[in-house]
């Protein structure tokens, strides 16, 4: 590692930097990173930032990030809440409200603001950034800036810690968009809240499902499984109301060790759905831990049958574990080099996989150097799973010769893509 570390490959820096500090080597750790520092990326300037800090030396730390933060940006962030974490959370503040139409550096804000007792403060700012006559009908919309809906949700997290509830729901129901990456703010401050009656009021009502998952996980906690079980099925429930619906009820199922309703309920979905990839495989992968292979390889048998017998390879590397469960390892590599698709490179990770778990690490690797330089990383992998790390480092080091010549202008339907 230290040799790549210092042929300029910064991931082997960065850990080598992070080792020498932990085994008592600081200087030499800075000396690492020191090369990549000089060049004034910022990412290198921050890992040099955190193990200063990490080591004590906050003041250092401040030094070093300050002149990356008139960038603005995620260095500002940075800077910032490193600025309040040692006892300067008033001149973050001020450095992050100039900035306050950048949602990254708000969401900053409304934390250093508890820090530096300005929640009254940043609730002002917040305010004066929720215009009157737009709202957002996309996470994308404002394009990075601090759009209303950002803004509704931030504000509401100041008055949820000033113990303002009623005011942070009523801010909550103002906005356009309820959910971002999964999770609903409301149904999760409703849940904290024990507010169980109006989150039930909420779930009947949300379209993304969310907040009906958010009760089923408060009904879980609560030891209520029958009631969460009982939400997911209820009149728009696990089929009607979707797949992710099912999903969330299938693993709440196998998780209380009723494994072969999970595997009805996701049975059901791939019938309604024939053909959806992540159904079927989160079907196999149920049957797999219930020990019902072949109930997997069944429905997968009708899948095909509906098709005139015809199975792409996307659909019948399904199989392969299942295969393998039931019949053995052998048999689930004869059926692959069978398929007509099984010699293609994009087939070789899944077989290679098959292998691997038998305990035929060696055979895989063998079976993906006849495809280089695809599944490159794939390779990498089993060669460490053996021990093999020299052979991994330089398998990830090889570049791939930049294509020649300019794009026909034509494109395939064909895989791989």
């Amino acid at each position: 590692m230290a040799l790549q570390a210092g042929q300029g490959e910064w991931f082997c820096a960065r850990a080598w930097a992070q080792l020498l500090g932990e085994r008592g080597r600081r200087d030499d750790a800075l000396a690492v990173l020191a090369p990549y520092v000089s060049t004034g990326w910022w990412p290198a300037a921050r890992a040099q930032t955190e193990l200063l800090e990490s080591w004590g030396r906050a003041s250092e730390a401040l030094t070093l990030a300050r002149p990356y933060a008139a960038a603005g940006g995620h260095a500002l962030e940075f800077f910032a809440r490193l600025l309040a974490r040692h006892g300067h959370a008033a001149d973050a503040y001020q450095l992050l409200s100039a900035g306050i139409e950048d949602w990254v550096l708000a969401t900053a804000l409304v934390d250093v603001a508890e820090l530096a007792g300005l929640d009254e403060d940043a609730a002002r700012l917040l305010s004066e950034h929720v215009p009157n006559d737009h709202r957002c009908d996309s996470p994308w919309c404002c394009q990075g800036g601090l759009d209303a809906d950002t803004a509704l949700g931030l504000l509401a997290k100041i008055r949820e810690r000033q113990g303002r509830t009623d005011e942070a729901i009523a801010l909550l129901r103002t906005r356009h968009i309820t959910s971002v990456n999964g999770r609903d703010q409301l149904a999760d401050l409703l849940a904290r809240h024990g507010r169980l009656d109006e989150l039930r009021e909420y779930a009947a009502t949300d379209v993304h499902g969310h907040a009906t998952q958010r009760l089923a996980e408060v009904l879980e906690e609560r030891g209520d499984v029958e009631g969460a079980v009982a939400l997911y099925r209820q009149a728009d429930g696990a089929v009607a109301g979707g797949p992710n619906a099912a999903y969330d009820l299938a693993q709440l199922l196998a998780r209380h060790g009723r494994g072969g309703e999970a595997v009805d309920v996701m049975r059901a979905q791939a019938d309604a759905r024939p053909g959806d990839d992540w159904i079927l495989h989160t079907l196999a992968g149920l049957c797999l831990d219930q020990g019902r292979p072949q109930d997997g390889l069944a429905h997968l048998d009708e899948l095909k049958a509906a098709r005139g017998g015809e199975e792409e390879w996307d659909l019948f590397w399904i199989r392969l574990p299942l295969i393998a469960a039931s019949s053995g390892p052998d048999a689930a590599l004869r059926q692959a080099s069978a398929h007509p698709e099984g010699d293609s490179a994009y087939a070789a990770e899944h077989i290679a996989r098959v292998l691997h778990d038998a305990g035929r690490t060696e055979e895989a690797i063998g079976l993906l150097d006849r495809h280089l330089p695809a599944n490159r990383s794939d390779m990498a992998g089993y060669f460490i799973s053996l021990y093999m790390t020299d052979h991994a480092v330089e398998l990830l080091q090889q570049h791939d010769p930049r294509p020649t010549g300019q794009w026909s202008g034509t494109w395939s339907s064909e895989p791989p893509f």
